[in-house]
């Protein structure tokens, strides 16, 4: 069971179910939103729904990006894509970089001045918001001095940070639904758990397999 998981195949299939749920949650997000924004109506300091009412444009600054760059992000990891239309590649690359960009800077920004889940999950925030940061902008600086491989490697520790936005939910809803934590309390530890989870699971891809198609045991593992 385990192996078919960890095998490429799986690994899709659970890319896919997380992005899935982040576009759900996003398109309940705008649901609940956009009729207190046309309204003007804020909801009590209580209500997870204030601050997005409240500060929409930063919301929305880190929300919509955020969703585009999970759209486009499992594309230009998919090798018979990037092989077989390396320019759509570039140009759809170009793209998600600046979306994830935009995504990143303003969710440590929502993050550190908006967190509801307090310390907890603003910390969580700015360390993996960094990391995602920099792992961009690393593999950006990487493909502009033609190393594939650091590349490749640093757009999959990026793609992990973004992609753990949907395994917080999941986390949250179990925290939850087995009485273990009240929600304003299970967005900060979901944060964490979920963050540091997909950073150690993309290392561990990254050891199983440094280059499409070969293994560790053939292939050292780039220092990138």
């Amino acid at each position: 069971m385990v192996r078919s998981v960890i095998r490429p195949g799986g690994i899709w299939l659970l890319v896919g179910m997380l992005v899935v749920t982040v576009i759900v949650f996003a398109t309940i997000r705008v649901a609940t939103d956009l009729p207190n924004v046309a309204s003007g109506t804020v909801p009590p300091a209580s209500d997870f729904a204030n601050r997005y009412a409240r500060y929409p444009w930063l919301a929305y600054a880190h929300v919509a990006p955020g969703v585009v760059y999970l759209l486009l992000a499992p594309i230009q990891l998919w090798r018979g894509f990037r092989v077989r239309h390396y320019r759509w590649h570039r140009r759809i690359g170009r793209v998600a970089l600046v979306a994830g960009l935009g995504a990143g800077v303003f969710g440590i920004v929502f993050g550190i001045f908006l967190s509801f889940g307090g310390a907890l999950q603003a910390s969580a925030s700015v360390l993996f918001g960094t990391w995602f940061l920099v792992s961009l902008v690393t593999a950006y600086r990487a493909i502009r001095r033609g190393d594939q491989r650091a590349h490749r490697r640093w757009m999959i520790r990026a793609f992990a940070m973004g992609l753990a936005v949907g395994t917080i939910r999941i986390w949250i809803g179990l925290f939850e639904g087995f009485g273990m934590l009240a929600f304003h309390d299970a967005i900060g530890v979901a944060f964490w758990v979920s963050f540091s989870m997909h950073a150690a699971v993309a290392e561990l891809w990254l050891r199983w397999r440094p280059w499409p198609g070969e293994s560790i045991a053939r292939v050292p593992a780039q220092a990138g």
